[in-house]
């Protein structure tokens, strides 16, 4: 028999870090951050702990990553050199919100809900928002040919993500996770910024 290809393989592996992701949700949403242990969640899944382990370092780790970073900051890197830097995040905004399916919307949804309403989780959104910032100032700066810690890159990078912060209705969304509506906001508030931040 033939070992199986590379393509099966990542397959194989996507469809176990999914899993292993939405028994985690589950078991928290059901009976609590703190009662819900790795090995619960690696049972839920049908693995061993051990296996956890190679997907997610921690517990945390299964809610708190956000894939979607990974996909903006592509997405940035991938606009049209002639667009400046909030324009190309606004347009990357845009075609990363705009194409995710109900599923992945859900999903994060539900995600978002759970990291900002657990107090263990709360904390940790905000060292996220700096990691953000990061990978966003890292995407700027290399479309401009500039050093990755350049300081216009991490201000405009800053200014991005502070917008995001600004608009998002926080009570609601301790609740009820980030909706399509938010991700509108979103543009919109990087639209003020593209255009200089006029009052009015």
């Amino acid at each position: 028999m033939s070992a199986p290809s590379d393509s099966l393989r990542a397959r194989k592996k996507a469809k176990t870090r999914a899993t292993i992701r939405e028994q985690a949700m589950r078991l928290i949403e059901e009976q609590g951050y703190a009662a819900t242990t790795v090995e619960q969640i690696a049972e839920a899944s049908e693995i061993s702990p051990s296996t956890f382990f190679r997907y997610f370092p921690t517990k945390e780790a299964a809610i708190l990553v956000d894939d979607v970073d990974a996909v903006l900051v592509h997405a940035i890197r991938a606009q049209p050199a002639e667009f400046q830097a909030v324009e190309a995040i606004l347009r990357a905004v845009h075609e990363v919100f705009s194409n995710m399916s109900p599923e992945t919307w859900e999903f994060e949804r539900r995600r978002q809900a759970l990291a900002l309403g657990v107090p263990e989780l709360r904390a940790r959104i905000m060292h996220q928002m700096t990691d953000a910032i990061d990978l966003v100032a890292a995407a700027i700066a290399e479309r401009a040919g500039l050093p990755a810690d350049d300081f216009s890159a991490r201000v405009t990078a800053g200014a991005a993500v502070g917008a995001m912060l600004a608009v998002l209705p926080s009570s609601r969304v301790l609740t009820d996770g980030m909706t399509l509506h938010d991700y509108h906001r979103l543009e919109k508030a990087l639209t003020l910024l593209q255009k200089g931040l006029p009052l009015g």
